[in-house]
């Protein structure tokens, strides 16, 4: 019971449904229930994430399903203000909704810039300044920011995709510096290459996975459970001297 009472809130987690392949966020709410924590679903997706929470629910956790628009300013105000409402504080936050976007920097339109930079940077920085105040109100809290490998890296494509995971990353550090004396700790998770629903069309076509594979030292895909546990240590209370770090999970990928 790592999160015995804490109350989550994580974001693009609609993806959990048993049974179904997992995204991050989706891993990391069936996680955090099995440690205690109730957890807030906050996901565009309305019919898999309430049957998330659902699920959650038939299985003696709790949980509640919010829809949110990560890049809405009203959205996340909505979102916030029905958690506190209902659970009266905020502990954790997953900053982890997040789409794909593949092409080069003369493939990339501004509309895909934009889109990017909307969903994985502004989004972050929207989630975590509406989280502060409920978490300075009881003393602290964890925010973890779900970056990339591709926010320390670059690669052939998916310029617009690096751009914005990049800067979550040094987002995380800014704000874990600003709040560290109020007890609030920021973090970033890195992962490589792993199956999700958002990876899975890609990753399923062998002339496109397999070259890839290549450069992963442990030589396979990740699971989306071992990305979670990673956001399970540090929204706990034994990282309670970890802020402003990044939790690399890609199979050595970034050591070469």
């Amino acid at each position: 019971m790592r999160l015995d009472g804490k109350v989550a809130l994580i974001t693009g987690a609609a993806k959990g449904v048993e049974g179904r392949l997992m995204g991050f966020g989706g891993a990391a709410a069936r996680l955090f229930s099995r440690e205690g924590a109730i957890v807030v679903i906050a996901d565009i997706d309305e019919e898999s994430g309430k049957l998330t929470a659902e699920q959650i629910n038939n299985d003696g956790g709790e949980a509640v399903f919010f829809r949110l628009d990560v890049t809405s300013e009203v959205s996340w105000a909505a979102a916030m203000e029905a958690t506190i409402a209902r659970y009266s504080k905020l502990d954790v936050l997953v900053n982890n909704a997040g789409t794909v976007s593949r092409a080069d920097v003369e493939g990339t339109t501004l509309e895909m810039w934009e889109e990017q930079m909307a969903v994985h940077s502004t989004a972050t920085f929207l989630g975590t300044r509406a989280a502060i105040p409920e978490m300075r109100r009881t003393g602290g809290g964890s925010i973890i920011n779900v970056s990339s490998i591709f926010g320390l890296v670059g690669s052939p494509s998916s310029t617009a995709y690096h751009a914005a995971k990049g800067a979550s990353r040094i987002f995380t550090k800014a704000a874990a510096v600003q709040y560290a004396k109020e007890g609030i700790r920021v973090n970033s998770v890195h992962p490589g290459f792993v199956t999700t629903p958002m990876t899975a069309p890609f990753f399923s076509d062998p002339e496109l996975i397999n070259p890839r594979l290549a450069t992963v030292p442990m030589g396979r895909l990740g699971l989306a459970d071992e990305i979670a546990y990673g956001i399970l240590f540090l929204a706990s209370d034994e990282a309670s001297f970890v802020t402003g770090a990044e939790l690399v999970i890609d199979g050595g990928f970034t050591a070469q």
